[in-house]
């Protein structure tokens, strides 16, 4: 073998080694972001609790917004109001955080009567605010609209109603089963 083809060979495990590593470097970063997205995502649920979508969704995360209003066919005039109603009410970031702080305290068992009456107090808000909001986007609705938001409301309690008899019967019967 000559000089000169030792020395490709050489130069040619040396491109291929580097490029092997750069696409290995690639993937194991890949492979980091998502396992800490995923980390991320499961904290995330933790610190909502079992309720964590209902919770996210008073604040305006996956579930809330106008998912409750889809098929009423708004039109553009609306959308912009249900936005600006959106918008104008979007929560506190600082009360937000007092809230975990409570739940967190709940959960450890160190909630002083002090934090348990500003939670419940905090919570009231909430309720207040959420109630405020609802009669905004119903007062921009047609009464058509309401019409179909009522009869999917109706059959939406229909259901629960089911699901909670379904999981009463099966508690009974499997009284084992936890």
């Amino acid at each position: 073998m000559s000089l000169r083809t030792k020395f490709f060979t050489i130069a040619a495990l040396a491109i291929a080694t580097a490029t092997f590593s750069t696409f290995a470097s690639a993937q194991d970063t890949s492979a980091n972001s998502s396992d800490s997205a995923q980390t991320q995502e499961k904290s995330d649920r933790k610190a909502y609790g079992k309720r964590g979508s209902h919770y996210k969704g008073m604040r305006g995360g996956k579930r809330g917004g106008m998912r409750g209003l889809r098929g009423l066919d708004l039109t553009d005039a609306q959308k912009v109001q249900l936005k600006a109603i959106h918008e104008s009410n979007r929560p506190n970031d600082a009360v937000r955080q007092e809230m975990l702080t409570f739940r967190q305290a709940k959960r450890d068992g160190t909630l002083t009567p002090e934090q348990k009456e500003r939670f419940k107090a905090i919570r009231m808000q909430g309720r207040e605010k959420a109630e405020a909001i609802r009669l905004q986007i119903e007062g921009i609705l047609t009464a058509e609209q309401r019409t179909q938001l009522e009869t999917r409301k109706a059959e939406m309690q229909k259901k629960m109603q089911e699901r909670r008899e379904l999981r009463r019967e099966n508690k009974t019967d499997n009284p084992n089963d936890n």
